[in-house]
């Protein structure tokens, strides 16, 4: 039996209706029967399973996948890969396939944090990508590893440069800008005052600022006065 073949028969042995029902209302882009219906936990522990086998790039490599949990089960092997150069092409081979912001936030290779000089390069790449998923993808690697100490207004500059009509890439770039205002405040604060962004995202990052404990109630009252 494949290695696709024990996945499916594992899946479907974890199957809970309802919590497909759940996946269903979160991820609207995709039908019912996209999805089997299996927890986060049981997902992760899988692919730790998985992970140990010999031919587990047999199914790294059969995409793209029926179901929601097995590109889950992929985004969790690639995040857990500890070989940058080998974790980087998993990462581009799978990238056109996401098609759902679920899967896309799911990716998170842990050994991007130790090569950020590389990464720049990578996430400009995908941000300029054009799909959808992907530019999503490169803004969370700006997000998750360029801000703080890393921050340089450049990387702000390829966010807010952005122009789209997804949803799911104006979501994800206004998460950057109100996490970005979390950790650099005084840098990127003239992003929102002299009003880079689209109207739309503009409003949802001063939405999601005020939402934030990192931010002080007087900078959360600044930002509001900001949102005409």
């Amino acid at each position: 039996m494949s290695i696709s073949s024990d996945i499916l028969s594992e899946l479907f042995r974890l199957r809970d209706e309802k919590y497909a029902d759940f996946q269903k209302k979160l991820t609207p882009t995709h039908d019912r029967g996209h999805f089997i219906g299996v927890r986060t936990p049981e997902l992760k522990r899988l692919a730790r399973e998985l992970r140990k086998r010999s031919d587990t790039d047999e199914f790294l490599s059969a995409l793209p996948h029926r179901y929601f949990e097995e590109d889950q089960l992929h985004s969790f092997i690639i995040s857990e890969e500890k070989d940058f150069g080998r974790c980087i092409a998993l990462t581009e081979a799978f990238l056109p396939y996401i098609d759902n912001w679920a899967t896309c936030d799911q990716l998170s290779p842990k050994v991007f944090a130790k090569h950020r000089d590389e990464m720049e390069m990578y996430a400009d790449r995908w941000i300029n990508s054009g799909h959808t998923y992907t530019v999503r993808f490169g803004i969370a690697v700006l997000m998750r590893y360029f801000l703080g100490e890393y921050f340089r207004t450049e990387y702000a500059d390829m966010v807010a440069s952005v122009v789209s009509e997804e949803y799911y890439i104006n979501m994800m770039r206004a998460w950057y800008f109100a996490t970005a205002l979390a950790k650099n405040y005084e840098e990127v604060l003239p992003y929102i005052e002299q009003k880079r962004l689209d109207s739309w995202t503009h409003s949802k990052t001063i939405q999601k600022a005020a939402e934030s404990f990192r931010i002080t109630d007087e900078q959360k009252q600044y930002l509001r006065s900001l949102r005409g």
